[in-house]
């Protein structure tokens, strides 16, 4: 992991709860990559939360994103059913585990210790306020799929 300048290098305190490959912090890049943490298999359609065998205490103040690795579609036909998952600080008891919720569209068995997802922490979002206005005083972009025209 490479710091900038004047970045503190941040301690997450992780439980394994089940039996699953230790986690490695890659050289290279900004997200972790995560393991099933047993054997799965899916039929075509079905979804399934598969177990990732950790449990985590992130610093204060900030949050995980979980993702599907950039591979995990091409190798096993599965998605996060809800394009991404959110873990904020909060859940980190000694049985607050870490899922991936599965969709298969295709039959696949995902073996134990196979890196399915990835993560990494960000800070929370801050503390905001909704002002009601009756006009924004902006110029209109042109609506969704306008950039670039």
């Amino acid at each position: 992991m490479h710091l900038r300048k004047g970045d503190k290098m941040k301690k997450i305190r992780i439980k394994y709860v089940r039996d699953v490959e230790q986690i490695t912090q890659l050289s290279i890049g900004d997200w972790t990559d995560l393991r099933a943490a047993e054997t799965v298999e899916l039929k075509a359609g079905e979804h399934k939360l598969i177990p990732l065998g950790v449990a985590m205490e992130l610093p204060a103040g900030y949050e995980a994103i979980v993702a599907p690795r950039s591979s995990t579609f091409k190798h096993h036909g599965i998605l996060l059913a809800n394009s991404l998952g959110v873990i904020d600080n909060s859940y980190c008891g000694d049985n607050d585990e870490w899922n991936f919720l599965a969709y298969a569209t295709r039959d696949v068995t995902i073996r134990k210790n196979e890196r399915i997802c990835q993560f990494r922490i960000q800070k929370n979002q801050p503390k905001i306020k909704f002002e009601v206005v009756d006009s924004l005083d902006n110029d209109d972009r042109g609506g969704i799929g306008s950039t670039g025209r």
